[in-house]
């Protein structure tokens, strides 16, 4: 059983009457994923919700995404796997990748996430001007 969360725009046409942008958050942590998710809902994208890589990567699947934002530890399927799985389904998905774990020591994951595709990446706790503001360049570059 899949477990997620689509939320259908009332307005299908953004500013000038472009489509809005469609993020994809994967997050385990139910409470990090509603934050991120009402973020991006509050800068006006469309935002789809997975509680893990496995749900996040079929959702990728059956609808049009612009942009994913993907944490990097969970459970199911890890953030380092959905970013390898989706880049070599559509190599032009820009991904966010984020990550709170292995900072500390010797295991970092971020530097890994960019080797696999991530256009950019972040440390938990996420400045959220800087996090817009990357959701917004990486959407105009793709």
């Amino acid at each position: 059983m899949i477990h997620c969360r689509i939320v259908i725009p009332r307005d299908s046409g953004g500013e000038e009457g472009r489509p809005v942008k469609t993020i994809l958050v994967i997050e385990d942590d139910e409470q990090t994923r509603g934050m991120l998710a009402e973020m991006m809902r509050r800068a006006g994208y469309d935002v789809l919700e997975a509680p893990d890589g496995r749900v996040g990567v079929e959702l990728f699947r059956s609808r049009r995404v612009d942009l994913v934002i993907t944490d990097i530890l969970m459970p199911e399927k890890d953030g380092l796997e959905t970013i390898r799985d989706l880049k070599r389904e559509s190599p032009d998905v820009r991904i966010i990748a984020i990550s709170g774990g292995g900072r500390t020591g010797l295991l970092d994951f971020l530097p890994v996430a960019r080797r696999l595709g991530a256009s950019r990446t972040f440390a938990k706790p996420t400045d959220r001007r800087e996090l817009l503001s990357a959701v917004a360049e990486e959407l105009a570059a793709g």
